[in-house]
């Protein structure tokens, strides 16, 4: 935009606004809401499904307001009566080649389409004749294609090639026959999908939905427990974002009350995915250590998020030396469950089902990769449940979950620092390996604890820090195109980075795949709902006492006890993992 000013009149009324502003905008200022489907304000313009038409002086045609520019004296109708009933019967036409089960649907009561028939005062089916029918595609371990739901209003295709640089999806067919998804229609699983999910996260109609694991933990849960020994964990990101799917404002805090449902849904034990955190900060502080020793296989980059990984082994094979070895918080944990936590408790491993509570759909997908299983192939983490997921399962189970208590993690797998929450923000794995990399390079235990050139949530951040006259090179990525420059720049042998923290998501694990549908009319990819919920994961940290990872008592006695050297024989065989340039498909 420039500086220029323009005016115009919309329904009579007289307003004022920077040139180069989109009309949908310049109305919001009058507080008319013009409706709209394709349209999403942080994903390039595509004016397909035409609900926002207006009727602009001069022209014999609608336009859409998403598209069209204010210009100097332009005079619009936002909502006469032929504007209201051409945008009534764009949405009856896709109604009537929709599936009738609202009822059924996940999105029922959070649909786009569903809002704006009601608002358009849809109350019937008029059109008889064909309507399209596609098989629901589930071959992928976390992301589920319904094409029968999809009204080829291009988000997903859009967040999946300008968001997330991977471009595996795109319209298929020419018209009655047009379809999205992977080229040549080819599974999910047999296609460059990274399992994500932020096509979950934008699409308005749940044309594509997570893989459900809500039905096997039910099934668990209702075993006798001389069965299974049924334990879960929680992501850092969920305790930020759970209380939205109960009314809560965003960013509150609901830890204890979490830790409280599940216990009353019958989950034996309760465990702090920030347990694994903390440990990972550990074993992958020393990694980098000893690679700013050597020098060799710099810049470290961080793999604790699978979709980023996915994407690392599907575009970026080179890359793959530099990438940490360890295994991600949620596996490191359950790996410790079967193994130290079983021996304990003097527990058959097979006989303990763990599951995890995550806001990323691909951890179901990282969950059944089958280097994260045991020898005898009974894998680490058994389930994941979205938030999403659990949320329902919450609701489902009648708990009042806003006026819950506040319950306590189990021990000794649920300590953990304030470092290990804020890895659910983007910047938060880098300022948690940097607080303990800090001490180990000085030798000073009061090293930094915050580092605020790696907070916020802007797609890419640079710095250089010194430390104990060092220069230390850093960078942040969240959204995978973003990571894409990182490692171009890499790659061409530009600016020399010692450590990259690498987020698949926009925003990172609090913008997740899984997290809660926002409110309708609010941007699932809104800059200010990561700053929320990222801002409730600081506030953790800073009323913690233990701020740094390396000194959880906890962790500290897991060593002495269970895995003897960090970086060791023992700590390698179970907490470190390996990545391929050609990943399996379609497991099962």
């Amino acid at each position: 935009m420039t500086g220029k000013m323009i005016n115009l009149t919309i329904d009579e009324t007289p307003i004022q606004v920077p040139e180069g502003t989109r009309l949908i905008h310049a109305a919001e200022k009058l507080g008319i809401n013009i409706p709209r489907l394709c349209y999403h304000p942080n994903l390039s313009l595509e004016g397909a499904c035409r609900v926002c038409v207006v009727q602009v002086k001069g022209f014999n045609h609608f336009l859409t307001a998403c598209s069209q520019e204010v210009w100097e004296g332009m005079d619009v109708q936002t909502n006469s009566p032929e504007i209201r009933q051409a945008r009534r019967d764009i949405v009856e036409l896709l109604l009537d080649n929709h599936p009738m089960d609202c009822q059924t649907c996940d999105r029922d009561g959070n649909c786009e389409l569903q809002k704006q028939a009601y608002r358009l005062g849809v109350r019937e089916r008029l059109f008889a004749g064909e309507r399209k029918h596609y098989p629901v595609e589930d071959s992928s371990q976390s992301v589920v294609r319904t094409p029968e739901k999809c009204i080829l209003c291009g988000r997903c295709v859009r967040v999946c090639s300008e968001v997330q640089g991977v471009s595996n999806l795109s319209q298929q067919g020419r018209g009655f026959h047009t379809v999205v998804g992977p080229a040549n229609l080819s599974n999910m699983d047999d296609s460059v999908c990274i399992q994500c999910g932020q096509c979950v996260a934008v699409c308005p109609t749940a044309a594509f939905l997570e893989k459900d694991h809500t039905e096997r933990v039910w099934e668990v849960l209702a075993m006798p427990r001389d069965k299974k020994h049924v334990v879960v964990q929680i992501a850092p990101a969920i305790r930020a974002t759970m209380g939205e799917a109960f009314g809560l404002p965003m960013g509150t805090p609901v830890t204890g009350k979490i830790v409280t449902a599940l216990r009353r849904m019958g989950f034996d034990v309760v465990f702090d995915t920030n347990f694994g955190a903390d440990l990972t900060i550990v074993e992958e502080a020393n990694e980098f250590l000893n690679r700013m020793q050597t020098g060799e296989n710099l810049p470290l980059l961080t793999s604790c998020s699978p979709g980023w990984v996915s994407f690392m082994e599907r575009f970026y094979p080179e890359m793959i030396p530099h990438a940490s070895t360890c295994k991600s918080p949620m596996q490191m944990l359950s790996a410790l469950i079967k193994t130290f936590y079983a021996k304990k408790k003097n527990l058959d491993p097979k006989d303990i089902y763990v599951v995890g509570i995550m806001p990323c759909v691909a951890k179901k997908f990282e969950a059944a990769r089958p280097e994260h299983a045991m020898e005898d192939g009974t894998p680490y983490t058994d389930a994941v449940l979205t938030t999403r997921e659990l949320a329902w399962m919450i609701k489902s189970y009648g708990i009042d979950f806003v006026n819950l208590p506040d319950g306590e993690f189990d021990r000794p797998l649920g300590i953990s620092s304030g470092a290990a929450d804020i890895f659910g923000a983007t910047g938060g794995v880098m300022e948690a390996a940097l607080r303990t990399a800090a001490v180990k390079l000085t030798g000073e235990e009061l090293g930094p604890l915050v580092f605020n050139e790696v907070r916020g949530v802007t797609g890419l951040k640079e710095a250089t820090l010194r430390i104990n006259g060092m220069d230390v090179n850093i960078a942040v990525s969240n959204g995978l195109t973003n990571a894409k420059h990182i490692l171009d720049a890499v790659k061409e042998g530009g600016k020399q980075y010692h450590l990259i923290e690498l987020m698949a998501c926009p925003g990172g694990c609090i913008m997740g795949g899984g997290q809660p549908y926002p409110p309708l009319d609010h941007d699932p990819l809104d800059p200010e709902t990561a700053r929320l919920r990222a801002k409730a994961l600081y506030d953790i940290d800073d009323k913690k006492q233990l701020r740094r990872s390396h000194e959880n008592p906890a962790i500290e006695h897991l060593y002495e006890e269970f895995l003897g050297e960090v970086n060791g024989e023992k700590a390698h065989h179970l907490l470190h993992t390996h990545y391929e340039a050609s990943m399996p498909r379609g497991i099962r």
